[in-house]
């Protein structure tokens, strides 16, 4: 999280017992522990804080915060005794964080396989998606699947397709994208195309249709580096369209206009091929109406 000028000067203990809801000798403690970077530093409890520092707190930390069951719509599109496909709808939170701990498809999910409430903030979720990217992800039902899928995910034997609609016109009719993503030194909140403290990430592309100033492309992912596709069209000139972090042009509320389309797996119990592929949302589908 980044401190707003309101809260410059103010201890960061009292700071953060106030935005995560927690006793100030819980933060004390957690200080102390370890668990509390401003600017990726440790620091003491009465550290005073800076316009625009960069809090990062260990969002496996707190046995006291109890994320909840709560009834929330989700779109399943497959199920059976060990997995969920899910068909996100973007806007929604994937997983509670620190301050935001309500909302979220886990807490849906939660009551859906009407579990208790709990303090792993991550049950089930063996891949992510960005709150404003919608589309098709797995859900484990228990441990074991959970171990499996992501070991099968870390070894290249899940096939994730992506739609983005980008900003230019890609001249080539594919490409593939091998540079590493590393945390933006400039903004915390962001991702960059570094060689600081990156890992390697590799994004294949081929174009689907083009428009007057547009492309439609899909995208395949050898490695799943927090916003990847985003990061990596921004770098060849091409950013996501309606992106509000790594495109210059203003944003709606929308957000980026990318949907995880498809999902192709080999069931780690049935071992029969599981292929579903889900439409993008309205929003996504109205815009490229509207380009032609």
């Amino acid at each position: 999280m980044n401190v707003e000028k309101e809260a410059k000067d103010m201890r960061i203990d009292q700071y953060l017992s106030e935005r995560l809801e927690l006793s100030r000798s819980r933060i004390q403690k957690l200080i102390k522990e370890g668990k509390v970077f401003v600017n990726e530093k440790a620091i003491k409890a009465n550290y005073l804080l800076k316009e625009d520092d960069f809090i990062s707190v260990d969002d496996f930390f707190d046995s006291e915060i109890s994320v909840e069951p709560e009834n929330l719509p989700i779109d399943i599109v497959y199920e059976d005794e060990d997995l969920l496909l899910i068909n996100k709808a973007s806007g929604m939170v994937v997983h509670p964080a620190p301050g935001h701990y309500n909302g979220t498809l886990v807490n849906a999910l939660l009551y859906y396989l009407k579990k208790s409430a709990t303090n792993y903030l991550r049950p089930g979720i063996v891949h992510r998606l960005d709150k404003d990217t919608s589309g098709v992800m797995i859900v484990a039902k228990n441990e074991k699947i959970h171990e499996i899928l992501s070991e099968m995910i870390k070894n290249k034997q899940v096939e994730r397709k992506y739609l983005a609609l980008v900003d230019g016109v890609i001249p080539n009719d594919s490409g593939t994208i091998d540079v590493p993503i590393g945390r933006d030194v400039n903004n915390r909140q962001k991702m960059a195309a570094t060689d600081i403290n990156s890992k390697n990430a590799i994004t294949h592309f081929k174009v689907l249709k083009r428009y007057q100033k547009n492309t439609l492309i899909e995208c395949t992912l050898d490695t799943g580096r927090t916003h990847q596709i985003r990061v990596h069209m921004a770098y060849i000139g091409y950013p996501v369209h309606n992106d509000p972090l790594y495109n210059k042009k203003k944003a709606t509320d929308f957000g980026q206009m990318l949907h995880s389309k498809s999902i192709r797996f080999i069931h780690p119990i049935t071992q029969q091929e599981i292929y579903f592929e889900v439409e993008a949302p309205e929003e996504f589908l109205c815009e490229l109406e509207e380009l032609g």
